[in-house]
């Protein structure tokens, strides 16, 4: 794959660049242009592909939450995890995350707005480790070969950087943990806020306060959320 084409902020592309010549992303690649060529969509749109890097350097990462995979409906998907854009209704998952913040820091709000890049643009890496999907079929990209390049992604946070934050929701994310040095990285595990999932420990499990916490003893600027 040529890097030259690819959107992505110069901070990732140095620690990153040599996955885009490797076996698997040419795959990934030919697959994303058979989609297209059929005219079978896929989210996130191109241009929103490396969101999250983009508007999170490398160097400005505090905190890693992980997501699976992209939403499967249609203007839902811009390569922030858990987020929608602007004037698209939040799925049940991120209002149950809203619940949550709102809960633990007494803060009121907007469950009208889903869209995180807020967080994003203060260093929140909202990382989905498979990072397309195709419409109304939820995982299926998750074998297509992006997990290589997010264990990837992941492995670099952790070996370039210190005092991050990584929050682990649900199962899959937590299958993440051996990626991750918890001696020089603080961890947060808890159920996904699915639906399904969040009355058995996700509510109550106060993740933005405990971040904030642990960013302050660090003196490091603490996250408005």
């Amino acid at each position: 794959m040529d890097t030259s084409t690819i959107q992505l902020h110069p901070s990732w592309l140095n620690h990153l660049k040599d996955e885009f010549q490797k076996d698997y992303m040419v795959l990934i690649k030919k697959k994303l242009l058979e989609l297209k060529k059929n005219n079978i969509p896929f989210y996130p749109p191109g241009k929103f592909l490396f969101n999250a890097f983009n508007l999170t350097p490398l160097d400005q990462v505090k905190v890693v939450i992980l997501g699976q995979d992209p939403y499967h409906g249609p203007n839902q998907a811009h390569g922030l995890c858990f987020s929608v854009p602007n004037s698209i209704k939040p799925p049940p998952s991120l209002i149950n995350i809203f619940k949550e913040l709102e809960d633990d820091i007494g803060k009121k709000i907007d469950f009208t707005n889903g869209n995180l890049e807020h967080w994003a643009k203060q260093g929140v890496f909202l990382l989905n480790t498979t990072l397309t999907v195709e419409r109304s079929r939820p995982l299926s990209h998750q074998k297509l070969g992006w997990n290589i390049f997010t264990d990837k992604v992941i492995s670099t946070i952790n070996k370039s950087r210190e005092n991050i934050v990584f929050i682990l929701w649900g199962s899959f994310a937590q299958s993440k943990k051996e990626l991750i040095d918890s001696n020089k990285h603080l961890i947060l595990t808890a159920p996904h806020p699915s639906p399904l999932s969040a009355h058995r420990g996700f509510f109550g499990s106060k993740p933005f306060s405990k971040t904030n916490n642990f960013l302050e003893t660090k003196q490091i600027d603490m996250i408005k959320w």
